[in-house]
């Protein structure tokens, strides 16, 4: 299946959604199709999507048809327009269980929150087969009681940055997995963040628009684009938490989520985030650069070697219980260590 482009035989559009791991999928019905129940048409022309699958997408209203929701058996027509987003399962064959220490926040028969440590992936991927969370959490899983209808592999629906610390949350079943799926894409979860980035922020609190995608000289990083035919649309909202002249301690809360929503905001605004080596926050960028200053900011790096990003709050529709329910988390040492160490700097006791 190709990304971002129409398929030749079957008018499919496929969006991979970036900090949401679901896949979004645009099918216009073909001119010459045949009526067909709704569940078997898009079984038949979405990849490893079985009938079950996509009557549990349509469950969860995760599929519209023509903009409006539609029971599983309903007749499709020609032109019709179907969007749906499926959950990504992961890959069996990639995922060992591995006893890895985990920081577990709540769990229960459907969904689990761990507050993730620095410089640990989510999931497996190219460079980093083994070691992540979803190693750390098969292995959990396994030795748990599993109940009937479960599975012993962890199912996402979103996830953070390697080097972002904070609360995420995975799920148990399909059923819960759909329907937190529904909540991250109609953007309905509370998350907010908590980041230290460089520089004086001139107001109290704002917001930051613009699509984000990939860098067209670099596909490795995310750029902003002010054109709405690039990207994705992302909205990150903002306000201050302490100033401390040259760095600003700030909490946000997203709209959307995107890959690196919150750096290369930020970034695009010039206001990078402390010690982000991707996105040029491991520069002295304010400040007069005296031989004590930079000593100062060095310390500052070693103290937190990473993006100083942390994910506290986490709010959603419990899928059982269908009460909401809300996690938050401490920030980690190293931040906790670096910002007391700003406080003293511009308290003069250092």
């Amino acid at each position: 299946m190709k990304q971002n482009d129409e398929m030749d035989n079957e008018n499919i559009l496929l969006d991979d959604t970036a900090e949401e791991l679901f896949e979004n999928y645009r099918i216009v019905v073909d001119k010459g199709q045949s009526q067909m129940r709704l569940d078997k048409f898009l079984s038949t022309h979405i990849e490893n999507a079985t009938r079950n699958k996509i009557q549990q997408a349509v469950k969860s209203d995760l599929v519209k048809v023509n903009d409006n929701t539609e029971t599983s058996n309903y007749k499709i027509k020609p032109n019709d327009l179907i969007q749906i987003f499926l959950p990504m399962p992961p890959s069996d064959k990639q995922i060992i269980a591995q006893d890895i220490p985990l920081d577990i926040v709540y769990e229960d028969n459907d969904v689990l929150i761990v507050n993730k440590s620095a410089d640990m992936v989510v999931h497996p991927a190219y460079g980093n087969w083994d070691g992540t969370l979803l190693n750390a959490l098969r292995f959990h899983f396994q030795q748990s009681d599993i109940p009937e209808g479960n599975s012993d592999m962890p199912l996402l629906v979103h996830r953070i940055d390697k080097d972002t610390t904070g609360l995420l949350v995975v799920t148990k079943n399909e059923p819960a997995q759909f329907f937190l799926a529904q909540q991250f894409a109609e953007h309905l979860c509370d998350r907010t963040y908590t980041a230290l980035v460089w520089g004086d922020l001139v107001e109290d609190e704002g917001t930051i628009e613009g699509n984000v995608g990939r860098n067209t000289k670099d596909r490795k990083i995310m750029a902003v684009f002010s054109d709405g035919d690039k990207g994705k649309y992302a909205v990150t909202h903002w306000k201050v938490l302490k100033r401390y002249g040259y760095v600003t301690l700030v909490e946000c809360k997203l709209e959307t989520g995107r890959t690196h929503q919150i750096r290369i905001h930020f970034k695009h605004i010039g206001h990078p985030l402390f010690n982000d080596t991707t996105y040029g926050g491991d520069q002295i960028l304010k400040g007069v650069a005296t031989s004590k200053y930079r000593q100062f900011i060095l310390n500052c790096f070693q103290l937190i070697p990473r993006q100083a990003l942390h994910a506290t709050t986490l709010g959603f529709i419990h899928p059982t219980t269908f009460e909401k329910v809300f996690f938050t988390s401490d920030l980690p040492a190293d931040m906790q260590a670096v910002i007391a160490k700003w406080d003293r700097y511009i308290g003069g006791r250092e």
